[in-house]
């Protein structure tokens, strides 16, 4: 976060007070309560979207509409939850105006003045996908009667041309492909899960707020498999930052958990008449 853009929330803050006793004159405490009202609420907003990862991107001009929302927020959220019984009093309404008017042309020139297209060029940089060989990139896979292949394989995550700071994480992606190679037994495929292993044979762990890599696949419509029957799906899941270091990842593994039952055919015999002969 730039120092432009601080000083930015902080003036649509004192803005949204300024304003909320000229539009909303009943239920304030006064200008000065409402101009910490309307910080909190812009500071509060604007720190909620970049501390989540909203929009990451965003330049300064779509970050002083974030927090000039919030201010209103804030305001509207104190008039109607903790309103005064004082009526609005019209002393000082055109000192207001003159401030109101006075931080707009402030707000103006730090947006649209050189700091601010400064900010708005930096927020146009080039996002491209970078990506990781996985080699081989394709194996074969059994898990007892389940038999498959994992093809495609790759690990792509976003950065910033130039910088090469990670706009979104690395993922894992790859078509599975599974048979069931069974003459006799039916296959319900539950779920499966994705372990990334290190060079000393331990698991290599996410990094918090991602999530673990598993497989569902009734998600697909393609957990039942009858003898000889195959299916297939695409993979898409988090990969972990410490598996990109050099000769840190050793092994993927494919763990699946199915359920198998006898298969079995059966002859019906329908004794039907037609158009009554």
């Amino acid at each position: 976060m730039s120092f432009a853009m601080f000083v930015t929330w902080v003036l649509l803050g004192v803005l949204g007070g300024v304003l909320a006793g000229l539009v909303m004159k009943r239920g304030g405490y006064g200008l000065k309560p409402d101009i910490y009202i309307g910080l909190v609420g812009s500071i509060g907003l604007s720190w909620l979207f970049r501390a989540i990862g909203l929009f990451p991107n965003a330049g300064i001009v779509a970050m002083a509409f974030v927090a000039f929302i919030g201010a209103a927020i804030a305001i509207v959220a104190q008039r109607t939850l903790r309103p005064t019984e004082q009526p609005g009093q019209a002393k000082g309404t055109v000192w207001r105006w003159g401030l109101g008017a006075a931080l707009v042309a402030a707000v103006g020139w730090m947006i649209l003045g050189p700091s601010g297209q400064t900010t708005a060029a930096t927020a146009t940089t080039v996002v491209e996908d970078k990506t990781y060989e996985v080699t081989p990139a394709a194996m074969k896979v059994k898990a007892g009667i389940v038999t498959g292949e994992v093809t495609a394989m790759k690990v792509t995550e976003r950065v910033e041309q130039g910088s090469g700071k990670v706009v979104s994480p690395a993922k894992l992606t790859a078509i599975l492909y599974l048979k069931n190679s069974s003459a006799d037994q039916t296959v319900r495929l539950v779920t499966g899960k994705i372990q990334y292993i290190d060079a000393a044979g331990q698991p290599i762990k996410l990094e918090e707020m991602r999530t673990e890599p598993t497989i569902k696949f009734a998600s697909y419509g393609s957990e039942r498999l009858d003898p000889g029957q195959e299916a297939s799906q695409a993979l898409d899941v988090d990969f972990p930052a410490e598996a990109l270091k050099a000769k840190n990842l050793k092994e993927i593994r494919l763990e699946l958990a199915y359920i198998p039952s006898p298969y079995r055919e059966e002859t019906i015999k329908l004794n039907v008449t037609v158009g009554g002969k």
